[in-house]
């Protein structure tokens, strides 16, 4: 018998001063059963700090990810169909990420293990010729952190202003600051 994916909801209110970008989101989410709470609150980390000022080229959604190797966590497609934005959570190989890279107009992707330098220095150098990619680091520390916010239903604030993402639930508060390993060219 196979497991179910659990259910989680969180209304989420970003304020992105960097980008201009200021909404609110009705989210519904799956959390996979080989899926940890930590991942689920990186990949809404990740969407709060990639959802498009406005839906002209399409909306940002949840992908498969876990539960189709052909696709990402999140991605947004345009209207016509294009592959906007491909975005994922997590450690994948090169390949993975170089065509990530070529199937979208931009990659971004989210590490947050505390393993994080041993995976990047075996991938750094096998992806400098690739274009339109993202990669970036939450300290295991902070994504932690994050993963201790998680509730089946949830009420979060991300705000974000000279690189810092702020991120509040209730009474807690959180200070998250994601480094730039690879940045698009």
């Amino acid at each position: 018998m196979a497991l179910k994916s659990t259910i989680y909801k969180a209304q989420l209110s970003v304020a992105d001063m960097d980008r201009g970008v200021y909404a609110d989101h009705a989210l519904t989410l799956a959390l996979h059963p080989s899926e940890t709470e930590e991942r689920l609150m990186v990949r809404l980390l990740a969407f709060a700090l990639n959802a498009p000022k406005d839906n002209a080229r399409g909306d940002l959604v949840f992908a498969r990810g876990l539960s189709d190797t052909d696709e990402p966590d999140l991605w947004q497609h345009d209207l016509s169909g294009v592959l906007v934005h491909w975005i994922e959570v997590g450690q994948p190989d090169e390949r993975r990420m170089q065509r990530a890279a070529s199937r979208a107009e931009q990659a971004t992707f989210v590490s947050y293990a505390a393993s994080t330098p041993v995976w990047w220095a075996g991938v750094k150098n096998k992806l400098n010729r690739t274009e339109r990619l993202a990669v970036w680091q939450l300290p295991a520390d902070q994504s932690q952190a994050l993963a201790a916010l998680a509730q089946r239903s949830m009420q979060l604030q991300f705000s974000v202003q000279d690189g810092t993402v702020w991120c509040s639930a209730g009474d807690a508060t959180l200070e998250l600051r994601l480094e730039p390993l690879l940045t698009p060219r």
